[in-house]
């Protein structure tokens, strides 16, 4: 079984620092996905409500080869269900969709800022982990100037911020201020949506450890210290994500990687446009 390094945040609690995406994972699929995952390590598994699989995450975390207090569940709020008293009752109901008595991580899911409501549920969340019901709170996809603002208007920082983030965009700017601001990152779509896997550069590094791309990849966030969500429903590749601690990408490889940066590698909506409530 693959150890899985932790991550301390700047409210002292910890977090695995790989864990199991499962967007576009079907509900119904999600506990012999999960299962799996958690026989080949890992103690990590990431959700949402918009994601429309709490139900089968919650199913496989009571049927868990391994006790509940040793798995770390996020979920992330709807944007449509911002707002203080939304807020409580919204995981109010992801609790119930799941059968569990706590959250580890629960995220605001976008800023959606045009709508004005992210420092109020914000709020929300501060008295969430105060009552216990959510172990540690933030947010995914805002910006550092969202962050600045609940800082400004609450005294709280997030635990966290969940941003995509792989080779092809690095967001190296962004992540000088959450470090500054002791804000841990987690990349989602870590892999660029697929993108990535096809780099020839990469391919070279992948070959000269004897690991695939993805693993190559997976072990570069590793080493900035990043979390790192990678997600696939292939027992195949679910171990293989995980089996990334008998090597080191040395000082030529990590620079080779950060060479590939770009402005135009982002293969998701832009945090400050995305609008929708759904």
């Amino acid at each position: 079984m693959a150890q899985q390094p932790l991550i301390e945040l700047n409210d002292g609690n910890t977090i695995p620092q790989i864990g199991l995406g499962v967007w576009r994972l079907e509900d119904a699929d999600a506990p012999s996905v999960i299962a799996e995952a958690i026989a080949a390590g890992y103690r990590h598994i990431d959700t949402a409500q918009a994601y429309g699989n709490e139900a089968g995450v919650g199913r496989a975390v009571r049927e868990a080869a391994v006790p509940r207090e040793e798995l770390f569940i996020t979920s992330k709020e709807r944007t449509s269900h911002q707002g203080y008293d939304s807020t409580m009752r919204s995981l109010d109901e992801s609790l119930e969709r799941m059968g569990l008595d706590y959250l580890d991580l629960f995220l605001i899911h976008w800023p959606v800022a045009m709508h004005g409501r992210f420092v109020d549920t914000w709020r929300a969340f501060i008295d969430l982990q105060k009552q216990g019901r959510v172990r540690s709170i933030g947010v995914s996809n805002f910006l550092p100037e969202h962050i600045e603002q609940l800082a400004e208007e609450t005294g709280v920082l997030p635990a966290v911020n969940q941003l995509e983030l792989h080779p092809y965009y690095q967001q190296r700017d962004v992540r000088d201020f959450h470090e500054r601001h002791h804000v841990a990152i987690q990349s989602y779509s870590p892999l660029g949506s697929g993108a990535v896997l096809a780099d020839a550069e990469i391919a070279g590094i992948a070959a000269e450890h004897g690991k695939s791309i993805a693993q190559v990849i997976i072990r570069w966030h590793l080493q900035q210290g990043l979390i790192v969500l990678p997600k696939s429903v292939t027992p195949s590749r679910i171990r293989e994500n995980i089996d990334v601690f008998d090597f080191d990408l040395n000082l030529d490889d990590v620079t080779r990687i950060d060479a590939l940066d770009s402005p135009d590698g982002k293969t998701l909506p832009e945090p400050a446009v995305m609008d929708t409530l759904f």
